[in-house]
């Protein structure tokens, strides 16, 4: 299974402009990888006693970005072809912008599919930003120096998503005590397959890989999750119709929008225990329920998109 794109620290830096068509989409937080790296060969020892290198094949690194403001609605259809399996792919182009918007270099990908998603962890208590990871594999780039401004919004201005800001709704439990929802990422398997005498190679996706649910809530507020449980793992009564569906939305920051929403299906709890208390005062008592969930579909509203 690939490594899932990880969530960038806070308070990091707006860094690069993402170009489609010639099209902003929107501005990335972090950008890392899109390398041709060149794949080392040695060689037998010959007669001069020296073992020779060459270079047999280029391959290319995954990119890595975690959005930083609102994008185009463009983008996250993009993002939903992935929980649709369309598998489609883009032609993309990141110039990376210093704080006056001058682009000092530009990275350029092709057919890229997206293969890595992480949506971060969510805590009612926290006050980070809520921030998309997203990592597409590429068949093909090409870096070169960047030249004049990058044309987008005032990044000082641009809307922010909070952590803190979500509801989950899973009919037959109460989730409306869950305070912490643990990051999740979605990956593709993709493999790769040699292209001719140019020696690239092109990806073609694999199964994709969805992750489990964890939640944590108070103890005392558990007890729909305490019977599913029971009845799910250890009375045994855990056929198909048994799983539940389930809805979690990222909210606006007066909770009245709904930004982004994953649908659930085919949750089935498969484990449920008591988290050890932070410190010796710590007065409520917190459970984590883990689920399975079997597939997954993403939607976005209007204040997510850009413009």
């Amino acid at each position: 299974m690939p490594e899932a794109p990880q969530a960038l620290p806070r308070g990091t830096s707006p860094l690069a402009l993402l170009e489609l068509a010639g099209l902003s989409l929107g501005c990335v937080r972090s950008l890392d990888g899109g390398t041709a790296v060149g794949q080392v060969v040695e060689e037998k020892l010959s007669p001069d006693n020296l073992v020779h290198k060459h270079i047999a094949s280029v391959k290319y690194e995954d990119v890595t970005f975690v959005l930083a403001s609102p994008m185009a609605k463009d983008f996250y259809e993009w993002v939903k072809s992935v929980f649709d399996r369309k598998h489609l792919r883009k032609d993309l182009i990141f110039k990376r912008i210093d704080y006056d918007q001058n682009v000092i270099s530009q990275l350029d990908v092709f057919h890229a599919l997206l293969s890595g998603l992480t949506f971060p962890e969510l805590d009612a208590s926290s006050k980070v930003p809520w921030e998309l990871a997203v990592r597409p594999t590429i068949d093909v780039s090409r870096m070169k120096p960047g030249t004049g401004k990058a044309a987008s919004l005032p990044l000082t201005k641009a809307k922010r998503w909070m952590s803190s800001n979500f509801r989950l709704t899973i009919p037959g439990l109460d989730c409306t005590h869950v305070n912490r929802i643990a990051a999740m990422s979605l990956t593709e398997d993709v493999t790769s397959d040699p292209v001719g005498e140019q020696r690239d190679y092109q990806k073609r996706p694999a199964p994709l890989h969805v992750p489990n649910l964890v939640v944590s809530l108070p103890e005392h507020m558990a007890k729909g999750f305490y019977d599913w449980h029971r009845r799910f793992v250890i009375d045994g009564i855990n056929t198909a119709d048994k799983e539940k569906e389930g809805t979690l939305e990222i909210l606006s920051a007066d909770l009245k929008e709904v930004l982004f929403t994953l649908k659930l299906r085919g949750l089935g709890i498969f484990r449920l225990k008591p988290d050890n208390p932070n410190d010796a005062g710590e007065v409520i008592r917190r459970v984590t329920a883990e689920m399975y969930c079997e597939s997954m579909w993403f939607d976005y509203g209007p204040g997510a998109v850009a413009g």
